[in-house]
């Protein structure tokens, strides 16, 4: 088995290997992981975070040792919280990072990072506050930054930054937590899952005080939740069927 960190910003791990396969999420600066697969150019991994797995062109990761791997699982995450930031290479040179990026594999890394940064669990209030953060962020799907970013990358990526794991996709985030019977019950933090026609559970957003839910969808915005689900005020409609809300924390 070999292993790998990703040593760069943000790099997209695909459907298949292919630079035309679907992007199905994003590696980010200092995440590691196991390599399942070795070809010339590509590698099927298995990211340590969230068990999540796909291709990623070997140009675009250095490959570290069992040992460190087993180290950098034991290593609390320091994440960075500003939206942009940078980090020093030995060449002096700068490269940005996003939020959320593991600044904690900086110094294996040979870099140097003095930002500002995020070590420890957050209270739930919190939830909402660091989700105001994507505001704005366009939608894309697979992406977990700032500058694109899919339902359940952004809260999977707004609970890592409060101390909590949530697994990628948003079929996957509904089978953690406690479910709640109304949503009178919910809690600001909470979760919110939606289903197609076919019943199948496709898009999540974050509760807010008075019915409001933050959610990406064209870009991370602010809409009313009810009891048949998301009210978009831009078109006058519904967008999005309530399936159920769950209490992670």
């Amino acid at each position: 088995m070999d292993y790998g960190i990703c040593n760069l910003s943000i790099v997209p791990l695909r459907a298949e290997a292919s630079d035309a396969s679907e992007m199905v999420t994003q590696v980010l600066y200092g995440e590691h992981f196991k390599v399942l697969e070795s070809r010339k150019k590509w590698s099927r991994i298995r990211l340590a975070f969230d068990k999540y797995e796909g291709w990623i062109d070997n140009k675009q990761f250095v490959n570290i040792s069992e040992e460190d791997y087993l180290n950098f699982d034991k290593i609390n995450l320091k994440l960075s919280s500003d939206l942009v930031d940078f980090v020093t290479t030995s060449e002096n040179q700068l490269f940005s990072i996003c939020l959320g990026s593991n600044v904690s594999a900086a110094e294996y890394l040979n870099h140097y990072f003095e930002g500002k940064s995020i070590t420890k669990s957050l209270p739930k209030e919190h939830l909402v506050e660091t989700a105001l953060l994507y505001l704005n962020s366009p939608y894309l799907w697979g992406g977990k930054t700032p500058f694109g970013i899919d339902c359940s990358g952004f809260t999977q990526m707004v609970y890592k930054l409060n101390g909590q794991k949530l697994l990628r996709d948003a079929s996957q985030q509904a089978t953690q937590g406690e479910a709640l019977s109304f949503i009178e019950e919910s809690e600001p933090g909470d979760l919110a899952f939606f289903d197609n026609d076919e019943g199948k559970i496709t898009h999540v957003g974050i509760i807010m005080k008075d019915n409001y839910i933050i959610h990406a969808h064209g870009k991370v915005r602010i809409d009313r939740i009810d009891h048949s689900g998301i009210f978009n005020y831009d078109v006058r409609n519904h967008t999005h069927k309530l399936r159920v809300i769950k209490r992670i924390i």
